[in-house]
């Protein structure tokens, strides 16, 4: 569809505006009195969110256009089918979704909330990649607060493996000040290096980290990453996942879309699943879905 005919199907006046994005892409608005959001299609990359009086709650590079050759380094990426490199040998980091142009199946908003949802489903090109039948569902939502739900259906005859998750890159004033509260007593790996541990009480983000943490079989888990330079503390509920990932590279590792010391402006804290071990094994015409709630809030 081109950004015209977006807005006359699924448009909505000051409320859910379609326009042109990464290279000629369409990427959409939503817009109510609680604040605002911006999703691309291409990759289903949640661009930023903003509540209404705040700071923006997400970091942007400055190096903004990408294609579908790249990975992007900002926003609330998309790791599916598999995150990191849980998938087969040879496959790319973090799955096709995230390179992938995703339709939209519809919109609405009432007073308390606008409302995205977009898919992805199997193809002859996604075969190529992951010999699998699939239905990909992504809802984006704001209301209070942002409402993430990525719900994947089995539409084949044979079951698969799937490890996924959301990968904020959260806005900070200066990571080396701010702490991820929630994860007390929980065991971890660093990736980095493949050491263990357990978490004594919060994690202070003072050095680069690839944190791999385990999380507890309950219908939800809860975590708060505060930040005292931007005076906010952002919560981060999420259901669905059975690891969480606390991630920055550090001053040493310079990505490619990012300027010198942007390092310091964000960390990830991403509801996942991983590795393969941890997969959800989903029976052909089974579904799974992860959840996620992103809310922040100001010190008075």
């Amino acid at each position: 569809m081109t950004i015209e005919e977006l807005n006359r199907k699924f448009g909505a006046p000051e409320r859910i505006v379609f326009r042109e994005g990464h290279c000629g892409y369409p990427e959409v608005a939503l817009v109510n009195k609680y604040g605002s959001a911006q999703v691309a299609l291409l990759g289903g990359n949640i661009l930023s969110y903003k509540p209404t009086g705040q700071p923006p709650v997400i970091y942007r590079t400055s190096k903004r256009d990408y294609n579908r050759a790249d990975s992007v380094h900002c926003g609330i990426p998309i790791c599916w089918p598999w995150f990191g490199k849980s998938g087969e040998e040879g496959t790319k980091p973090h799955g096709f979704a995230r390179l992938s142009l995703f339709t939209v199946r519809g919109t609405q908003y009432t007073d308390e909330m606008t409302e995205i949802t977009l898919a992805l489903k199997s193809s002859d090109e996604t075969k190529k990649i992951w010999p699998y039948d699939f239905y990909l569902e992504l809802k984006v939502s704001v209301s209070m607060k942002l409402n993430l739900s990525l719900r994947t259906k089995n539409t084949g005859d044979k079951p698969f493996l799937l490890t996924e998750g959301f990968h904020p890159y959260f806005l900070v004033g200066d990571r080396e000040k701010v702490t991820v509260r929630g994860v007390g007593g929980l065991e971890y790996i660093d990736a980095r290096d493949m050491s263990k541990g357990v978490f004594a009480g919060d994690f202070a983000a003072t050095e680069a980290s690839d944190h791999v943490i385990t999380l507890k079989d309950e219908p939800k888990h809860e975590f708060a990453l505060l930040d005292p330079t931007l005076r906010r503390a952002i919560a981060i509920v999420s259901a669905g996942n059975r690891k969480l990932v606390v991630w920055n590279p550090g001053r040493e590792t310079r990505l490619a879309d990012q300027e010198e010391g942007d390092w310091k402006k964000f960390l990830c804290v991403e509801p996942a699943t991983l590795w393969r071990d941890a997969g959800f094994t989903i029976e052909p015409g089974a579904e799974h879905t992860l959840l996620t709630a992103i809310q922040s809030s100001l010190e008075e």
